[in-house]
């Protein structure tokens, strides 16, 4: 287990309506991020991952004990990773960009306006870094969300450091080092293992940075993606989207989506869809996320792997 004495409290600030319990609850159920030890009570969240660049083991503790209010962290890592792990913080819970115009979205659309009352406070909560999205993705290919999550998570256990978390050990998932140095990547197939390493290695050659990919236009930034092996259209919006948590992309291969946007909309063809998520910039990937929420809570579809994931 990797001993970080250094603990540095910081506050965080947000614009806009956040809540830390709501973005919590999401992690504990919803696949790919479920993480049962994620919470230990309301108001209170435990991270612990690899950090880029230097890929070092660190260890967040976040508290907002009112929702809305002052948001702190409690960061375990190496003097020199600290500024990094709240950037990497800041980017996983969606608190990097302003929120202040995210209400005016629901204000002209009726439809996004009860899924904010529906789940306030709840944004987006991105994977801890780009590499680890894409690397799901890998993991993941012809696989249901729940076997993939479980696959990531025991990769987390048996290749990755153990960091304490304000008294709780979490796994972190392996670092791109230690994942490319695998003669083969565990528990999966001899294609995914070569693809992961070499995930792994883009990670390393620094093409998997966050800001890098959210500074691209997001055709750019998705076609970069798609050079990976293994990197198709839906694996390359979740590595941007999820991943770098770029907060205006419209996910256009994700089908689950528009099943409900077909619903809730009445529209028929994609470029329907696209058109009524317009109106949703600059917020395209928050509202979609709340859309995602919803259809989960009402059909359990992915919880129950009664269909295929996408």
């Amino acid at each position: 287990m990797t001993t970080i004495d250094q603990v540095t409290w910081l506050e965080l600030d947000f614009d806009g309506p956040f809540d830390l319990t709501a973005s919590a609850r999401f992690l504990e159920g919803f696949a790919p991020a479920a993480r049962a030890d994620a919470a230990t009570q309301p108001g209170e969240l435990r991270l612990a991952f690899p950090v880029a660049p230097s890929w070092r083991p660190v260890g967040v503790l976040v508290r907002q004990p009112v929702p809305g209010g002052p948001l702190r962290v409690a960061v375990r890592a190496a003097p020199d990773d600290v500024d990094d792990t709240v950037a990497a913080v800041r980017r996983i819970l969606s608190i990097d960009v302003s929120g202040d115009g995210f209400l005016d979205v629901g204000a002209r659309d009726p439809v996004v306006g009860e899924l904010q009352r529906r789940y306030p406070g709840l944004r987006p909560v991105a994977f801890y870094s780009p590499y680890e999205a894409a690397c799901y993705a890998i993991i993941g290919h012809r696989i249901r969300m729940t076997q993939a999550a479980t696959i990531k998570y025991q990769l987390s256990t048996r290749l990755g450091e153990p960091v304490e978390v304000h008294g709780t050990t979490l796994p972190t998932f392996p670092a791109p080092a230690v994942l490319r140095s695998q003669p083969h990547v565990p528990m999966v197939s001899e294609l995914k293992s070569d693809r992961l390493k070499a995930i792994a290695e883009a990670a390393l050659d620094g093409r998997l940075d966050a800001a890098e990919l959210r500074s691209l236009p997001v055709k750019e930034a998705l076609a970069r993606l798609k050079q990976l092996p293994g990197i198709g259209d839906f694996s390359a919006e979740l590595v941007l989207m999820r991943g770098a948590a770029h907060p205006d992309g419209f996910p256009v291969a994700e089908t689950r989506l528009h099943e409900e946007m077909r619903r809730a909309y009445h529209a028929a063809t994609r470029s329907d869809l696209e058109q009524v998520a317009e109106e949703w910039a600059p917020f395209r990937t928050w509202v979609a996320l709340l859309m995602r929420v919803r259809r989960e809570e009402e059909t359990g579809e992915i919880a129950s792997g009664r269909r295929p994931d996408r």
